[in-house]
């Protein structure tokens, strides 16, 4: 059986996704979270997901005697290290056509900077934010009448389909 370690920090709604769709699948997913307080950490209870509240200071020492076939990124917003990253294959997922709007905000940036489409990357995880090679990019157009929520809400439609599949198809 494939086992994943999904890093996240924030509300979850990716991890979330992730674990749907691979129930009844061969998988073991774990959450690996360092925020107390994170949505994230709601949603794994619920859906019966075995989590680890680790201070990023201590990420190294909790994954060196661990084994997992990837480690995911889903709104963990912490930058790794090399000697993390060493552990294995690590890949995140950004909200935006890398390599335009790497970091924070990316959706509020490329809506604000007059841009006609933006979307979604997966990535593999390097030392340098946003930089590694890109696994899977899908488009989305930014329409004129569209809100930042309307686009933010269509962005988020895209990780959730888009990121399962490229995690499939990885292991």
């Amino acid at each position: 059986m494939k086992k994943i370690l999904i890093f996240a920090s924030g509300n979850g709604s990716n991890f979330e996704a992730i674990v749907k769709y691979f129930l009844n699948k061969d998988l073991k997913i774990e959450l690996l979270c360092n925020i107390d307080e994170a949505g994230v950490l709601k949603r794994a209870k619920n859906l019966n997901i075995k989590s680890h509240l680790v201070r990023f200071a201590q990420t190294y020492n909790f994954l060196a005697d661990k084994k997992f076939d990837l480690y995911v990124l889903a709104g963990y917003m912490r930058i790794l290290p090399r000697g993390i990253l060493n552990f294995g294959t690590f890949i995140n997922i950004h909200p935006s056509l890398l390599p335009q709007f790497k970091g924070a905000d990316a959706i509020k940036r490329a809506f604000m900077s007059g841009v006609k489409e933006t979307g979604v990357s997966v990535h593999y995880v390097s030392e340098e934010v946003d930089s590694g090679e890109i696994i899977a990019q899908q488009k989305c157009k930014i329409e004129p009448d569209m809100t930042l929520q309307d686009l933010e809400n269509k962005i988020h439609q895209i990780e959730h389909c888009l990121y399962p599949k490229v995690i499939e198809g990885l292991l």
